[in-house]
């Protein structure tokens, strides 16, 4: 079945998929919620969607195949892709989303994943015309606004970048994470080098603005960052850092990490990818609930430095996922009016601007004001 809207929404059911939902609704525009089952694809917008009732959209249950994903997206300009991990599934949307000259966009955390995306379809969506734009969420685009902002001062050519969130995260970015550590090398970039994380270093302490106690983080795969600044000609170094504000569930990641990877290290690909599965599902196995402000909250946090200038730019916020919604949302309706800055594979902020971004979650009421410490 071909969609009837303009933008498809593929895992609509899912926890991000129904927020991106949400604020399409706020946004008008029509949507069609795609996933593999109709039933769950109706409870999840009619119990989980606010507004629903009022929101122009259909429901197109579709086989997981680039033929049926194809047919699917001929109807529409923009696929909003939330299914992963992205390196197990994204292939074949990709793929239908260009065979179906529609722009692509998911919410990705897997560096191998855009580093996948770099060397198989940049130049194929780049000549289409069309934007490629994994990795539009909270945890890569906040603090690439922050990033970007500290890039504002001339010569500065190396960013130090922490990430950190309040709550839990949800079924498929805690089985994203197990998928990640078993997956590989995680980059940062050196000198505009990729450069593996040693794979042994466990928990960094960082200096958190804001609190006294030192937050415990990790590399988190390498995040987008280091491959969407690898494009930059202004940043040499980029390393990305982050976790949760909870201390002991911080405490606990590589010791979970470490026996899954122990427990699975002799099983072929497939059996230990359903290994990590039930891993992740011990992990978190059901919905976390709807985000409170008050206990949900972000602070992107980037270092800039130059041989002889520095600054410091710190993002408060809140709702991680609905910032995650948003700016997906944001994202369809601006393809939908004008070409994105860039075509092939860009970051949020370079398809669209960083200060567009920022405007974005500050007038939804999800960022405060970006706090920017500049010494030259």
């Amino acid at each position: 079945m071909m969609s009837n809207k303009p933008v498809v929404v593929y895992g609509a059911s899912g926890y991000t998929g129904r927020l991106i939902c949400e604020y399409l609704r706020e946004y008008n525009v029509p949507f069609t919620a795609a996933g593999r089952d109709e039933g769950t694809l109706t409870d999840s917008m009619n119990a989980h969607v606010a507004g629903i009732e009022t929101a122009d959209y259909e429901i197109v249950e579709v086989k997981h195949d680039v033929d049926s994903l194809t047919e699917l997206f001929r109807g529409s300009s923009v696929v909003l892709n939330t299914v992963g991990p992205f390196i197990k599934f994204g292939d074949a949307v990709v793929e239908a989303a260009l065979n179906a000259g529609a722009h692509y966009s998911d919410t990705t955390g897997e560096q191998d994943w855009l580093i996948h995306l770099d060397e198989t379809f940049h130049a194929r969506y780049a000549e289409a015309g069309l934007l490629l734009a994994p990795g539009i969420a909270q945890m890569y685009t906040t603090g690439e606004i922050a990033a970007q902002i500290a890039l504002e001062t001339p010569g500065l050519d190396t960013l130090d970048i922490a990430v950190f969130w309040g709550g839990s995260p949800t079924i498929a970015s805690t089985r994203t994470i197990l998928v990640n550590a078993a997956g590989g090398d995680a980059f940062y970039l050196e000198q505009n080098q990729y450069t593996s994380f040693d794979p042994m270093q466990g928990l960094v302490p960082l200096a958190v603005p804001g609190q006294h106690e030192l937050a415990q983080s990790l590399p988190w795969g390498g995040t987008s960052h280091p491959v969407w600044f690898k494009r930059d000609p202004r940043v040499a170094n980029c390393k990305a850092q982050g976790g949760v504000f909870n201390a002991a569930l911080m405490n606990n990641v590589p010791v979970i990490v470490a026996d899954a990877l122990e427990a699975t290290k002799d099983m072929s690909p497939e059996d230990r990818a359903d290994a990590l599965d039930a891993v992740a599902a011990q992990v978190m196995n059901s919905m976390p609930p709807r985000e409170n402000p008050r206990v949900n909250k972000s602070l992107d946090s980037v270092h800039a430095s130059g041989p002889l200038g520095r600054a410091h730019v710190v993002i408060h916020g809140n709702s991680n996922y609905k910032q995650t919604g948003l700016l997906q949302a944001y994202a369809a309706y601006s393809l939908l009016q004008q070409p994105p800055k860039r075509v092939g594979l860009a970051s949020g902020c370079q398809a669209f601007g960083h200060r567009e971004l920022e405007g974005v979650l500050r007038t939804f009421g999800l960022i405060s004001e970006p706090i920017v410490t500049v010494h030259r």
